[in-house]
């Protein structure tokens, strides 16, 4: 919850929630804190309302921006569940926009007195600016009594004080919003040295890893090298001298083909005959 010395920072997120919703809502600033989703349930128990009850403030609540929330699916009933937490900056950032619009319209209302000159009719208690005193030629319409100047010191006084607080709360909330920012500025630095860390311990597991895949194919590249190296020499070292003697001595020689010559025909006997 939020701490007791941040009771000022309280007020102002109660009176959010009740320009918003009202004022029975206002006990929801207690429940809701500034880091941590409540459950729904938790909140309408605590409110002491029903569930949809509670969820119709937090819808309008949330259409400010002023809750968010996030859900989650209850793995036995198969349902979700919603989760809310108030969003402090957004919260008040809605207050001071609201204020700062209620003091510029006291502030013009000042100016206006200031500058302007009013009457009223006295007996009718109604006030009347100097057109509409004109208008009616300073004689009331109601009662017919004439009109009489206002005096504008006292709500001028009462103007003025109303201005000075609605500064002073915006300054404070100037001062909250400025606390806040720098919280929410830290806790993104944490979250992003954080990540920076995980990234680089990622960068590093995938490096180590290549590194050792690397090692490893060069191991099985060596030992296939070896492997292959002590086969070529057993082949080697296996094949005797004799085998190879008797490869080439087993080769057949080449055939020489006889050519056959041809036997000389026997000559005939020349028989002279006598004469």
């Amino acid at each position: 919850m939020l701490a007791k010395k941040d009771e000022k920072l309280k007020n102002f997120l109660r009176e959010s929630v009740v320009i918003i919703v009202g004022k029975p809502a206002e006990p929801i600033v207690d429940f809701l804190e500034g880091n941590k989703y409540l459950n729904e349930f938790l909140i309408a128990k605590k409110l002491e309302i029903t569930i949809n009850q509670t969820r119709n403030i937090l819808y309008k609540l949330s259409d400010h921006g002023i809750v968010s929330s996030i859900r989650k699916k209850d793995k036995r009933k198969g349902w979700y569940t919603y989760f809310w937490k108030i969003e402090i900056i957004r919260a008040l950032e809605f207050l001071k926009a609201h204020i700062k619009k209620r003091s510029d319209q006291v502030k013009h209302q000042v100016d206006s007195r200031e500058s302007k000159i009013f009457y009223i009719c006295e007996r009718c208690n109604i006030e009347f600016n100097e057109e509409n005193a004109l208008l009616y030629e300073f004689t009331c319409n109601e009662c017919g009594n004439i009109f009489t100047l206002k005096d504008n010191t006292k709500v001028l006084k009462e103007l003025r004080k109303n201005f000075a607080r609605q500064t002073n709360d915006l300054n404070e909330i100037d001062g909250e919003l400025v606390q806040e920012k720098e919280k929410l500025g830290k806790k993104k630095t944490r979250e992003l040295q954080k990540e920076e860390k995980e990234k680089k311990r990622k960068r590093d597991e995938k490096r180590i890893a290549s590194k050792k895949l690397r090692d490893a194919k060069k191991a099985l590249e060596e030992k296939t090298k070896k492997k292959t190296a002590k086969k070529v020499v057993k082949k080697v070292t296996k094949k005797p001298v004799k085998k190879t003697v008797k490869k080439v001595t087993k080769k057949k020689p080449k055939v020489i083909k006889k050519i056959k010559i041809p036997k000389a025909k026997p000559k005939k006997k020349v028989v002279k005959k006598r004469k």
